[in-house]
């Protein structure tokens, strides 16, 4: 571009005006600071290879260049990271939390302490503030992970537990309920 005007400053720091309006401010330190003609929009690239944009709407895109990551923070306060290795994070406002990782697993972490994880083959897992998990799967399933007993849930109905004592109960659609010891030992079964 052309230059309309150029001023140096005793700090070191150099000015110049180009003819579309624009403005580039040198530093010394070897950052440079480009404010477009529309004056909104500004564009700052440091010395160490970061740079950090302004847009009109004031959204802030900022690049680290030695971890090569994108910080976009918008003007309805939206966060969004972008890592090298595809990960993608969104931070909203109200404390919540998105993460999609590079095998687009999701997970999102909810300002209530819960946290939702969504696979790539459709299983989703949810974890409670008290620890307790549901696990659903494609299939299906349904599993319950809680500090008693671990519940699983086929679409047939029949619902398997196991009980942290080893301890284990079968009930069937039919009614049929079976119950096994920790060692897999039948102790009751009501078959029909």
């Amino acid at each position: 571009e052309e230059i309309q005007r150029e001023t140096a400053y005793p700090d070191g720091k150099v000015e110049k005006v180009l003819k579309n309006g624009c403005h580039l401010i040198f530093f010394p330190n070897g950052t440079c600071k480009k404010v477009g003609s529309d004056g909104k929009t500004v564009t700052i690239t440091f010395f160490n290879g970061d740079v950090k944009q302004i847009m009109p709407d004031q959204t802030v895109i900022y690049y680290y260049a030695d971890a090569k990551t994108t910080h976009t923070t918008y003007s309805d306060g939206l966060e969004v990271l972008q890592f090298s290795n595809g990960q993608i994070e969104k931070h909203y406002p109200d404390g919540k939390k998105e993460i999609t990782f590079p095998d687009q697993t999701i997970k999102n972490l909810f300002t209530d302490g819960q946290e939702e994880s969504i696979f790539p083959d459709g299983t989703i897992v949810r974890v409670q503030r008290d620890g307790s998990k549901t696990i659903e799967f494609n299939n299906g399933q349904r599993e319950l992970h809680t500090s008693q007993f671990k519940r699983r849930e086929y679409p047939d109905g029949t619902v398997k537990t196991v009980y942290m004592n080893g301890q284990q109960e079968t009930k069937y659609v039919s009614g049929r309920i079976r119950i096994k010891d920790k060692d897999g030992n039948i102790i009751m079964d009501t078959k029909l």
